[in-house]
């Protein structure tokens, strides 16, 4: 579903108020460029690396950076934010992390990264998905601060958030700076979808306890995440804000440069479709069309009638999604739905999801999750942050059923993160 910003607009006094509160604990250098006059590129956004840029590099002036990137990490002339800040002579950039997927963001999903050399900066890139994947006190040695420069792709298994929320909590237990250029959802920010998170299966893909699907950036997210608990202690914490970003911007209509946040994410609407068939992809003996290059776009499996499958899905009624018959050529014997999704649909792609997966499991008599091994079903409910969707999956609960359940959630969600959004 949508979340309308008509409940989050009762709260605009409270959120000042809080947002007040916050610019105590916010690095100075950070708030003093909320008043200065930033050029706005002609309507375009501004990424918080390129308000950094604008403001003199004010936040990290004297100070010894470190940064977390990879190749997401640019301005909106698509130049890499450690060559921006390599260059930058009011910056000392010292050393590098990394998430999953690599300095480069070819590595596999799930691979270790390892360790390396940059060839840009000549700077070590240490690995926040190897053996490490929080900052160690002698990996923040010899810093002052921390940046954290990725761009998300709006949902909670996505291990970028994961990486930032553990590398804050590591600045807090060393008494650094953590700071966050903040860059766009691609989802935009009003699309609030999915279950919540049962504290049982809180995990590196379900770090903090936000829905599926949680219509919010980086920086609105750390702040969130400070200011509610979510980590042992409280950062000094500071959010380099975007200019010219609303909420109901999303990224295919963008005029800033998309660059693959990983090998299944090569495109701007990407994101769309990992909503709507991320959690179907980790079940067993289906196809979502990973191999292509439109991995997340189909559904499918063995031995079902495509056409029966398409009428089903039309008939539940997704309105912006449209679903064509497939058969893959990659994977023989393997026929299904490829979808197409526009990027302002009102249809919660979270519930598309659960239907997908649904339709195929019982056209297939079970086999998704009755071929899958323990743990792939592990990994399935820590994506999930349930064990209740599968069950109630294989019990036959109808889609639509599932999806009524995690509103009461979705909308207690919507309420309280309201006192923590920086746009409007």
């Amino acid at each position: 579903m949508i979340a309308g910003l008509g409940e989050e607009n009762k709260e605009k006094v409270a959120r000042r108020a809080v947002l007040a509160a916050l610019a105590g604990s916010m690095l100075s250098s950070c708030r003093s460029s909320a008043s200065l006059t930033v050029p706005n590129g002609g309507g375009a956004p501004m990424l918080g690396i390129d308000v950094l840029e604008a403001t003199g590099f004010s936040a990290l002036a004297g100070k010894r950076v470190a940064l977390i990137t990879n190749q997401t990490s640019v301005n909106r002339r698509g130049r890499m934010t450690r060559e921006v800040l390599a260059r930058a002579s009011q910056v000392n950039l010292v050393k590098l992390f990394t998430p999953e997927h690599g300095l480069d963001g070819r590595v596999r999903a799930g691979v270790k990264v390892q360790t390396e050399k940059d060839s840009v900066t000549g700077l070590t890139a240490f690995s926040l998905y190897g053996q490490y994947r929080k900052p160690t006190s002698w990996m923040l040695q010899g810093i002052d601060v921390l940046v954290f420069d990725l761009q998300d792709i709006g949902c909670r298994s996505y291990t970028y958030i994961s990486t930032m929320i553990r590398a804050m909590e590591a600045c807090a237990e060393s008494n650094k700076e953590f700071v966050v250029l903040d860059r766009p959802n691609p989802l935009g920010g009003n699309r609030i979808e999915g279950p919540g998170l049962v504290r049982r299966w809180q995990s590196f893909v379900s770090e903090i306890p936000v829905p599926y699907v949680h219509g919010m950036t980086a920086g609105e997210l750390a702040i969130m995440t400070n200011e509610s608990g979510w980590i042992k202690r409280k950062a000094r914490l500071g959010v380099v804000k975007m200019r010219n970003w609303t909420r109901s911007m999303t990224s295919p209509g963008l005029r800033l440069p998309w660059v693959a946040t990983s090998p299944n994410i090569p495109n701007r609407d990407s994101p769309f479709y990992y909503a709507a068939t991320g959690m179907l992809g980790g079940l067993a003996n289906v196809d979502i069309g990973i191999g292509t290059n439109r991995p997340f776009e189909y559904a499918g499996a063995e031995g079902i009638d495509a056409r029966s499958f398409r009428a089903a899905l039309d008939r539940r009624g997704f309105p912006g999604v449209r679903f064509s018959e497939y058969s893959s050529s990659r994977k023989p014997g393997f026929v299904g739905v490829r979808m197409r999704i526009d990027a302002n649909t009102p249809a919660d792609l979270t519930y598309l999801d659960v239907a997908l997966m649904s339709e195929i499991n019982r056209r297939t008599n079970g086999r998704p999750f009755a071929t899958a091994s323990k743990s792939q079903m592990d990994l399935f409910h820590k994506v999930a942050g349930t064990d209740r969707l599968a069950r109630d999956i294989r019990r036959g609960v109808d889609p639509a059923t599932i999806a009524a359940g995690w509103r009461s959630g979705v909308e207690s969600f919507r309420r309280s993160r309201g006192r923590f959004l920086l746009y409007a």
